[in-house]
């Protein structure tokens, strides 16, 4: 028996040690993403979405995750959204699984509902451009153009060589002005 509590008690703690080192591994990419190296910035990218679709210490909901983004890839959205749901029920506090999820629901149409698991993935990750973006589109969608600015603006501030912001928001900004005409 206290062989086993052992054991626990070591899984813990190297799983907290990972979570910490990933923390402290995504502190300093988003500290370099911020310095504005175009010629570094989408290997910096890249760093840092493979950091987030790694759970911290549970390979099973890395692979659930690879799985529904295959099946996103494969256009088997419904499926795609039922792993998602399933990995976020079995870690909510995973900010990429709620990420992930928001996609998919951006895609069917589900603005609403994508808009809520964006909040809850900034919730958990305030600096995850790629929600922020994602909450530009579902903004656009919704005609919350302001919101939709706003969000650019925020993913623009995290990552300076991110490019689809300032586009974005020229069009956002072209739209309203045919808006009001």
């Amino acid at each position: 028996m206290k062989k086993i509590v052992t054991t626990i008690v070591i899984f813990f703690l190297s799983s907290v040690s990972f979570a910490d080192d990933q923390e402290r591994e995504l502190d300093k990419l988003f500290l370099e993403l911020k310095k504005n190296i175009p010629s570094k910035s989408s290997n910096i990218e890249q760093q840092i979405w493979l950091l987030w679709s790694t759970h911290p210490s549970d390979e099973k909901l890395t692979s659930m995750l690879d799985e529904g983004s295959r099946l996103v890839q494969d256009q088997k959205l419904l499926r795609a959204i039922s792993v998602f749901t399933e990995a976020i029920e079995l870690d909510p506090s995973w900010a990429e699984a709620w990420n992930k999820r928001a996609t998919v629901l951006y895609m069917i149409g589900e603005f609403q509902k994508s808009q809520n698991d964006i909040d809850k993935a900034l919730e958990l990750e305030k600096r995850h451009f790629g929600a922020l973006a994602g909450q530009g589109l579902v903004n656009i969608q919704l005609q919350n153009y302001e919101k939709a600015i706003k969000s650019y603006q925020m993913a623009e501030e995290i990552y300076p060589a991110m490019k689809s912001p300032k586009l974005m928001i020229k069009q956002i900004e072209e739209l309203i002005k045919k808006q009001s005409i």
